[in-house]
């Protein structure tokens, strides 16, 4: 018996999370080790930050499959916004995870603590932290190509992981050779202080998509040359509007054509602006309303 690979873009990503759980899951086991091994507080907020990777990973998936959901007739629109809802609950868990970090350090800093076996638990935890990085490197990249803020949240959460594993590392490797064990807790902070960061801006980009910001200026003028370029026999189009969600781009506007071209002539030119935008712009979800020449209330995009 063979195996079906995924084909549709959903169960890729559905894929992309699951195995994202894995990993988590793999990492947060070694990282747990390198704290028992060592009984450091960095490696312990390491690990500590690594159960939250586990939830977000989960959190990934569950919206992956809500936003891959067909519309229905309570959400005509689509569940494509499902997955800023995770990223927003994904930078609530960094930001939980930096407070955490900040408890441990701050009580290693009145309690100090001697480390025992520090090369093996950098060992262990130099193991994870590669792991992480190749994984959240895929995230970021396939992510931005697939349009998923589920998995570029996931990504970028895994990445301050990372940094949270290179400074852990670094501030033993130094706590080793000088014996000031100050730096352990010390440098755990400071990369704390990273994650509070990270997690702040991913809340706020997720913010933005929750509330139907536009597409960037690059992608909007990019968007007008397309209709311009492929609206022969239509005069000009005008009130543009666009709005991202998830994976799809909406994009509306008005499209004024002379008054005497019958339905059927300007049904064929929505037909092939339409077809250019699907094609030009990822997840394209067109609607245009068409206006006689002298209806038209304002001048807007005049077609080539």
């Amino acid at each position: 018996m063979s195996l079906a690979l995924p084909t549709s873009p959903a169960d890729k990503l559905k894929l992309a999370a699951v195995t994202s759980i894995v990993v988590a899951a793999a990492v947060m086991g070694l990282k747990y080790l390198a704290y028992r091994v060592t009984g450091s507080v960095a490696l312990y907020s390491d690990a500590l930050e690594s159960i939250v990777n586990l939830i977000t990973a989960a959190v990934a998936l569950y919206a992956i499959h809500v936003s891959s959901q067909p519309a229905d007739r309570q959400h005509q629109f689509g569940h494509h916004k499902a997955e800023y809802v995770s990223a927003v609950v994904e930078g609530v868990l960094i930001v939980v995870a930096a407070l955490l970090i900040f408890r441990e350090a701050y009580d290693a800093l009145i309690n100090p603590r001697k480390l025992s076996e520090p090369l093996r638990g950098l060992a262990i935890n130099g193991v994870a932290t590669a792991i992480n990085a190749g994984w959240s490197f895929f995230l970021l990249t396939w992510g931005r190509q697939q349009r998923s803020p589920a998995l570029v949240g996931d990504g970028l959460h895994l990445m301050t992981d990372v940094a949270t594993s290179i400074g852990v590392i670094v501030g033993l490797a130094l706590a080793t050779v000088t014996g000031w064990q100050v730096l352990d807790p010390a440098l755990a902070a400071l990369v704390a202080a990273n994650i509070l960061w990270a997690g702040w801006r991913l809340v706020r980009q997720s913010v933005s998509g929750l509330m139907d910001e536009a597409v960037t200026a690059d992608a909007a003028r990019h968007i007008r040359e397309v209709i311009s370029s492929n609206a022969e026999g239509a005069i000009e189009a005008h009130d543009v509007k666009t709005r991202a969600a998830g994976r799809v781009t909406f994009i509306e506007f008005h499209l004024v054509v002379p008054g005497s071209m019958t339905v059927a002539a300007s049904h064929h030119i929505c037909d092939r602006i339409e077809a250019a935008l699907k094609e030009s712009v990822h997840g394209a979800q067109v609607l245009i309303h068409v206006e006689p020449e002298e209806e038209a209330k304002q001048s807007g995009v005049p077609v080539v």
